[in-house]
This record gives C-alpha cells, sequence and structure tokens, in this order.
C-alpha cells in the first residue's frame, strides 16, 4: 500500500498501530506514547502510538510517514491527549516550520532509535544517516508537545 506522498506504508502498521492502542488503552504499559486526536472528519477519538523525544529541554514527536491520517488530524485539531505509560495530559501540537526542524531531526536516530527501521521499512529513509533525516524537513511534520 502506498500513500499520497509515494511513501510504501508496509501492511503491518496500521493493524501493529491498532493492537498497541488497544493494548495501551486497558493499562499496560507502553514503550510508547499514545496520542488521542478527534478525527478531522468524524470527530471521533482516534488513537495511534507515537514515540515523544526531547530535545533542547522541549518534547516533540515526529510524523514520520509522510501525509499519515494522525498528521492530518493533528493539523486540524486544537489539543489532543497523550498518555504516556498511565498519565494523560491534555497537549497542544505546534508544527514545526521546516526551516526550524532540520536541526532537530538531524538528532532523531540518535534520540529515537526505535523509531529508524519502521522509517527504513516504510522507505522514508534508507538509512539511520543523521543528513538523511535532517533532509526530511518539509517533508515529514515534526510537532513539538506544549502542555495545555
Amino acid at each position: 500500500m502506498t500513500d499520497e506522498a509515494g511513501v510504501r506504508l508496509p501492511r503491518w502498521l496500521k493493524p501493529m498501530n491498532r493492537a498497541m492502542a488497544a493494548v495501551g488503552r486497558i493499562g499496560v504499559s507502553l514503550p510508547m506514547a499514545l496520542l488521542t486526536v478527534p478525527g478531522r472528519k468524524t470527530g471521533k477519538p482516534r488513537t495511534t502510538p507515537v514515540t515523544p523525544f526531547e530535545y533542547h529541554g522541549d518534547e516533540y514527536v515526529l510524523g514520520g510517514i509522510p501525509g499519515a491520517d494522525w498528521v492530518k488530524n493533528v493539523q486540524a485539531a486544537d489539543t489532543a491527549e497523550l498518555k504516556v505509560r498511565r498519565r494523560r495530559r491534555v497537549v497542544r501540537l505546534v508544527e514545526i516550520p521546516a526551516s526550524e526542524s532540520e536541526p532537530v531531526l538531524r538528532e532523531f536516530p540518535r534520540l529515537v532509535p526505535t523509531g529508524v527501521p519502521i522509517m527504513i521499512k516504510s522507505g522514508v529513509v534508507t538509512s539511520d544517516d543523521p543528513d538523511e533525516f535532517a533532509a526530511l524537513a518539509g517533508r515529514c511534520v515534526l510537532f513539538r508537545i506544549d502542555d495545555v
């Protein structure tokens, strides 16, 4: 399956996201966070696993698959809920301009090594080279997580 940006989405990605969200909802502690945001068309809550990371004192999350539905939902929403382990908080995800996201993206492979294989398998990048991740600026959306 290929999305509108021409990225090859792994067949297992959506079912895995659904399963991880279900496991997290029943209270099992996950190595990632669950982001819940209203669907832009239905308004129904949509939950997806994400991996927040810290860079220079701010918390970020990367929309690592260009054109992902959850990214579009976040862009249309005012706030979202972020659940990390058993702690829930209301957040606003602020889209970082491409010109400012490059240094953060360059550090992504070091800060979130678990996210790199998914991006490679999806065809977003070909390696964990920091320059390749920096080049994603403007292609993949980077959000800063602000508490509301």
